[in-house]
């Protein structure tokens, strides 16, 4: 199994950034996808990227290409979400989540076996 652990999260003014870390633990040293999900107040939660096991093929939502940027560091067992020009329809509860893959393809429909937390992120207008 793999645990997951989020930070990161916090307030920050409409135009901001923030980087999510996830720091992973447990039988790390197989294959796995990582993924951030979010949840919002009275909505579902949605995938906003992925990343395949070596870093090497990501996925964003559209609503968030070009602002985000998903990345991981496997020497650290950590992922990242960097998120820019934040908007306030992105506050919402980030989730890390992962499932073990050694594909070199993200699938946007996979099951994740592994959940964070999650992190409050909040965004002022």
């Amino acid at each position: 199994q793999v645990q997951l652990v989020e930070s990161g999260g916090g307030l920050v003014q409409a135009g901001g950034s923030l980087r999510l870390s996830c720091a992973a633990s447990g039988r790390t040293s197989s294959s796995y996808a990582m993924g951030w999900f979010r949840q919002a107040p009275g909505k579902e939660r949605e995938l906003v990227a992925a990343i395949n096991w070596r870093g090497a093929t990501t996925y964003y939502a559209d609503s968030v290409k070009g602002r985000f940027t998903i990345s991981r560091d496997n020497a650290k067992n950590t992922g990242y979400l960097q998120m820019n020009t934040l908007k306030p329809e992105d506050a919402a509860v980030y989730y890390c989540a992962a499932y073990y893959s050694s594909s070199g393809y993200v699938n946007p429909k996979a099951t994740y076996d592994y959940w964070g937390q999650g992190t409050q992120v909040t965004v002022s207008s």
